[in-house]
């Protein structure tokens, strides 16, 4: 299977689960909170923050379908490995946090790094490209 091909089902597949996960936390925080990893959900109204994240990760996939549709594969890279920093920030207040060791790193750093790779190989299937001079257009007198 050619490079390409890869990594556009990868970056879909990013994409449709990061707009699942998002969309779950807008609307049922309180059931999607467990699987984020922290030992309890936020007391009171924390449903609010809670369905920021779930806003954040619906933009972040809004993005990344928009690059990958559009054809801006280059672009998709870069913001993939940018994208995979909003994870391990997930990660890092998982662990902070007392939460879960397991969920800190089966989900949110195996995501991270995965984005990663998926972005280094977009970087790399569109190395040539960026590196090919545009031809110059003919001079008309």
């Amino acid at each position: 299977m050619p490079l390409k091909k890869i990594n556009t089902v990868l970056a879909a597949t990013f994409i449709l689960f990061i707009l699942w996960f998002g969309t779950e936390y807008i609307l049922s925080p309180e059931t999607t909170a467990t699987g984020y990893g922290l030992p309890s959900r936020p007391p009171g109204d924390g449903d609010g923050f809670l369905i920021i994240k779930g806003i954040r990760d619906v933009v972040l996939a809004l993005v990344l379908g928009i690059l990958l549709v559009t054809g801006h594969r280059r672009a998709l890279g870069w913001v993939l490995l940018v994208e995979a920093l909003a994870a391990y920030g997930d990660m890092i207040n998982v662990l902070t946090h007392h939460g879960s060791v397991a969920t800190a790193l089966g989900v949110h750093c195996l995501t991270a790094t995965l984005m990663v790779v998926n972005g280094l190989l977009i970087m790399r299937e569109t190395r040539s490209v960026a590196a090919t001079p545009a031809t110059p257009a003919p001079q008309h007198a």
